[in-house]
């Protein structure tokens, strides 16, 4: 596995590498978005947000969550 990493760094690094400069600021905004959709937040920002939505009324009926959701 680890050799596998280093495989990917280095690629990793040679792409960047080839990335021209005008281009990084939109590469590290997409890299960025990219960890946040794959990484799960803790358990305590979970609550936090979810907490904080339901302070500010963002919230739906159960009944609308289901909505376009067939289970057969």
């Amino acid at each position: 596995m680890a050799v596998e990493m280093a495989n990917y760094e280095e690629t990793f690094v040679q792409e960047l590498r080839d990335v021209p400069k005008e281009y990084l600021s939109n590469l590290l905004q997409i890299v960025h978005l990219f960890k946040e959709s794959v990484t799960l937040k803790s358990a305590k920002e979970s609550f936090r947000q979810g907490w904080k939505e339901v302070k500010e009324g963002k919230t739906y009926p159960v009944s609308e969550l289901w909505e376009g959701i067939s289970v057969e």
